[in-house]
């Protein structure tokens, strides 16, 4: 029996670059790896509409949370239901995580954005969630109004903003 290295694990559904997708992801993120790559059996060629031997899965690894892809086909598509949140200490790495994850900028707001192959990301400053939990009200809305103008989080607006 194979022990699974965690409970949940995030699985994504392409129609299609399973592989160029979790090769993408892993040279975004530190601390990142390919754990596994699977291939459709000639069993699976009918059903799924993929040739036996292409890539099926990818399980890859990034900040210690795995994730697998799948080549699915045509019949789902990402959409913003489900984003995945990065925290970010700094604006510098807030930058360099737009920088390398935004492709359609028509997407953006509120620091969401969407990649490259279709999925949503939030690229989020660690102070926000602290910010927006405050006890003072004006705080609050005054940091809301800020972060609704933004497509990407600007950490010295948000902090004047707080700050009133």
């Amino acid at each position: 029996m194979v022990k699974m290295a965690q409970k949940i694990v995030p699985h994504i559904w392409l129609e299609k670059d399973a592989d160029k997708a979790a090769e993408f992801y892993v040279s975004v993120f530190k601390n990142s790896k390919i754990l596994t790559t699977s291939h459709y059996p000639g069993a699976a060629e009918e059903v799924s509409g993929q040739k036996k031997g292409s890539v099926m899965t990818v399980k890859f690894r990034i900040e210690g949370q795995d994730f697998l892809v799948l080549n699915g086909g045509p019949a789902f598509k990402p959409n913003e239901a489900v984003s995945f949140m990065v925290y970010c200490d700094t604006q510098e790495e807030i930058d360099y995580f737009w920088d390398k994850l935004s492709f359609m900028p028509e997407a953006e707001q509120c620091g969401w954005l969407k990649d490259k192959f279709g999925l949503s990301w939030q690229i989020t400053p660690t102070i926000l969630e602290t910010m927006i939990a405050d006890k003072d009200p004006q705080k609050v809305e005054r940091v809301t109004a800020a972060f609704l103008k933004m497509k990407k989080f600007n950490i010295g607006e948000l902090k004047k903003a707080y700050e009133g």
